[in-house]
């Protein structure tokens, strides 16, 4: 009774604020929820929407369950932003983003600008850089998305995709990184297309520019820029499969550095950079918060992987043994116990980075560069970045790159063995 009483209270106080309830009898508001976080500036939430979190943030030209019910739980939502139907939780999507209805958004999800997605769209620990569109009927878990310029000229998911992120030996290290954070973040580069009904086994990284074919499993790298991947069939073929046995330790380390050392980079993007754009309005600092927050739970969530696999090395080399039959490789054991025995060094170096900015000139000749032009063009993010001139978007590209490069040869060269 007394929680329903709240309940009520809640929903006359924010229909007060100017909020449109249309059918506010069949909404759900927490009463948990923090009013002053909801706007009451055309703000709209339509029948059967459940709202939850203390942490749960809608900024003013939000809509909420147009198509059907829609449930939030502890997300910051920017302005204009639209979610048609679904659930989504504790994610942050940025001005004017959008999922279509049948939408399950977990947790440590960050849609950038205008990112969006079609019906039916799964997502868990992504992040999709502006404009980013994702088609209907997608699985796209761990991974990070770049590429494109406007809505126009955008990164693009077909239909029917699913991004592969758990292996028969029953781990996750595997986080895929379509473009990158340095250059991704200029908002200026070629578009990359994943073309429908097919799928990413991770983890492989994807260049700028790459078309991949209807149909086509991604199964390997695909760094050189502007490149179109066919698909073939995979010839029918059965081969002994001994769970536990790691057969690409370097893969593995290689390229789960490489993705956490771009969000690292990412979150120093948003505290240095994206910071410039925030006025002293309470909603815009909280949605920021909001963002940098999921890059700590992406973060945290990849190390925590790459640190379980890192623990079943022993296991991996005694499975080994016993398939060699005594014609084990030294070199790949080394390589295994390098993996194991350094694990902690390496964690230390990633948590280590968190608190490093990179070329402390280069920065500083970024940030004035951004500078100059808000006090030009207005704090209008999209504009400010795209606006920049080759110069100033290769300095924060360099900046960033350098912090990339410096997080992953520090961690490489705890294991030796592998060479990377």
């Amino acid at each position: 009774m007394i929680s329903n009483t709240k309940e009520k209270s809640m929903l006359t106080l924010l229909l007060k604020k100017g909020v449109r309830i249309p059918c506010p009898e069949s909404v759900e508001i927490g009463p948990d929820i923090e009013p002053e976080r909801i706007s009451g500036q055309d703000v709209t939430i339509h029948a059967g929407c459940k709202i939850h979190g203390p942490k749960t943030l809608i900024m003013p030209g939000t809509e909420l369950g147009y198509e059907a019910p829609v449930t939030i739980d502890n997300c910051q939502l920017g302005k204009n932003v639209r979610l048609e139907g679904g659930f989504f939780c504790e994610s942050c999507f940025l001005d004017r983003a959008g999922m279509g209805s049948g939408a399950q958004v977990r947790e440590a999800c960050l849609l950038e600008e205008g990112a969006r997605g079609a019906h039916t769209a799964g997502l868990k620990h992504t992040i999709l850089f502006p404009f980013v569109t994702l088609g209907s009927l997608v699985n796209f878990c761990d991974c990070l998305m770049s590429g494109g310029t406007d809505e126009r000229n955008h990164s693009e998911v077909g239909s029917s995709y699913i991004h592969f992120n758990f292996t028969p030996n029953q781990d996750k290290a595997t986080p895929s990184l379509i473009g990158d954070v340095p250059k991704g973040v200029m908002i200026n580069r070629k578009p990359i297309f994943l073309g429908g009904q097919g799928g990413l086994a991770g983890p492989v990284r994807i260049g700028y520019g790459t078309v991949v074919a209807a149909g086509a499993i991604v199964r390997k790298d695909v760094l050189r820029e502007s490149t179109i991947l066919l698909g073939h069939a995979t010839p029918a073929r059965s081969m002994p499969f001994h769970q536990g046995l790691y057969v690409s330790v370097k893969r593995i380390i290689t390229q789960n550095t490489i993705y956490i050392s771009n969000l690292i980079a990412l979150r120093r993007w948003y505290l240095d950079v994206r910071s410039l754009f925030m006025t002293h309005d309470p909603m815009e600092t909280a949605l920021l918060e909001g963002a940098v927050e999921k890059l700590d739970k992406a973060i945290a969530e990849r190390i925590e992987r790459l640190g379980q696999v890192a623990k079943r090395m022993p296991q991996s080399i005694e499975i080994y043994n016993k398939v060699a039959s005594g014609h084990a490789s030294e070199s790949v054991i080394q390589k295994k116990r390098e993996f194991s025995e350094k694990w902690a060094d390496m964690e230390h170096v990633f948590k280590d980075g968190l608190d490093r900015k990179g070329d402390q000139s280069q920065e500083d000749a970024f940030l004035s560069i951004v500078e100059k032009t808000i006090n030009e063009k207005g704090r209008n993010y999209i504009a400010v970045i795209k606006g920049l001139d080759k110069m100033g978007s290769d300095t924060g590209t360099a900046w960033l790159q350098g912090l990339v490069d410096d997080i992953n040869k520090r961690v490489w060269q705890m294991v030796p063995g592998c060479k990377i």
